[in-house]
This record gives structure tokens, C-alpha cells and sequence, in this order.
């Protein structure tokens, strides 16, 4: 049975992969920072659950040695957990604003790659997904047509162009590895305070399908529930 990891693991788009990933055989852990919360969607999932913020060495060590004691090694890791730091124009974002967004979508996903790089390296066909978006493709921001030119939120979209070009480094660096990112869409979650007019069934499809690539997959692409899309 192949072992995924998947952090911000107790809501949204991370709760319902963890569901899928269960019902196709996969046994999952969710990190969650909040204890209570996380246990509670680990019960309900039939998942396992550990503590973890993505943006604190401590916790991200101590999640990696936690599933170093009972597993031995990961399978799949998907790198879930952001914030979307609100809605700021570019004109009105501070240092101390991009900071807090970097710290969580890009400096979380770092730490939390390189905590668990180690356990990786154990499988026989290592996969991480990192969850993107849209919003941070050049491709989509020029489309004129596209609504992610419409959104002016310097701090999440340039936080999700890096995501996507650290997927690129990783996945050159890790040949062994299959490393992709992928855009959910404007899915309903609280993140956009369920604004979004797909499910998150639909905004899990990427997700889903990135974690079960065979060891022959793809490697540094970007894509949607519709498939590959450009940077």
C-alpha cells in the first residue's frame, strides 16, 4: 500500500484528496496545524493524522520523524497548504504582506520537501504534487480572455509563479522523482470563502491524478483537472 502526505490536510481541497487517495487503496496522513481539527478529519477520513505547520522547522521535523518511526518511508507527498493573505492591490502590498504569504506557500513547501526528502528517497517511485494555481501562470495572466488576468494580488500570484518554478527545480534535480504542480481552478473553499463555482471534487481531480502517476509519469508540467497547461 503506497503512503501519502498530504499538508492543510483537515479541509478543502486537502480533505477531499485525502478521501479519494483512501478510496483507491492509498493510506494517507493529514498534517493539520490545528490538533483538535486535524484529528477529528482524520477520524472522519479513516486517515492518520499529524501535527504540522508548514511554516515552523520544529513541527516539520518532528512530522517527518513521526512518520520515519512508523512508515520507513513516503510514497507521495502533496504539498497542500496556502493562504491567499487576502485580496491586496500590488500598489498597496508591504514587505511585511508578502512575507507572511511566502511564508506558507513557498518557504512551507521548502521546508517541508527537504524535511521530508530523506523518506522519499525510500520509495520505489517517488511522487510530489504541489498545489498551484492558475493565478500564478504568466500563460493564463496574458490571456486577455482568461479570468485569471482580471486578479491583481501580487503577493498569492507571485507566491504560486514561484511554487511552479521550484516545481521545475525539483523535478530537473530529482530525475528519480516524478515532481509536477497543478492548478485546482477556482474551486469553493474557504480560502475564497466558497466563492468558486467548482467543487472540490472538481478541484481535486489534478490532485488526485498527479499522486497516482506510475513511475513512467510526467515530470515538471503544470496542469488542471483538463490537463496540461502552460507556465
Amino acid at each position: 500500500m503506497r503512503v501519502v502526505f498530504v499538508t492543510g490536510g483537515n479541509k478543502g481541497l486537502g480533505y477531499e484528496a485525502a478521501r479519494r487517495l483512501i478510496a483507491n487503496g492509498y493510506k494517507v496522513y493529514i498534517g493539520a496545524r490545528d490538533r483538535e481539527r486535524g484529528a477529528a478529519a482524520s477520524r472522519a477520513l479513516g486517515a492518520c493524522f499529524v501535527q504540522l505547520d508548514v511554516t515552523d522547522d520544529a513541527s516539520v521535523r518532528s512530522a517527518a520523524s513521526e512518520i520515519t518511526r512508523i512508515e520507513g518511508h513516503l510514497d507521495v507527498l502533496i504539498n497542500n497548504a496556502g493562504i491567499s493573505g487576502g485580496m491586496v492591490k500590488p500598489e498597496d502590498m508591504s514587505v511585511e504582506i508578502l512575507k507572511k504569504t511566502y511564508e506558507t506557500n513557498v518557504f512551507g513547501i521548502v521546508r517541508v520537501t527537504h524535511c521530508f526528502l530523506p523518506l522519499l528517497r525510500k520509495s520505489i517511485a517517488p511522487v510530489i504534487v504541489n498545489v498551484s494555481s492558475g493565478l500564478g501562470s504568466f500563460t493564463r495572466v496574458l490571456d486577455a480572455e482568461a479570468v485569471e488576468s482580471k486578479v491583481h494580488s501580487a503577493h498569492y500570484n507571485s507566491s504560486k509563479s514561484a511554487v511552479n518554478m521550484l516545481t521545475l527545480q525539483y523535478a530537473k534535480s530529482l530525475p528519480e522523482f516524478r515532481v509536477n504542480c497543478v492548478d485546482p481552478g477556482y474551486t469553493a473553499t474557504d480560502l475564497n470563502h466558497h466563492s468558486g463555482p467548482q467543487s472540490v471534487t472538481e478541484g481535486t481531480d489534478a490532485i488526485v491524478r498527479m499522486a497516482m502517476i506510475e513511475k513512467d509519469g510526467p515530470t515538471g508540467t503544470l496542469s488542471d483537472r483538463h490537463g496540461r497547461q502552460g507556465w
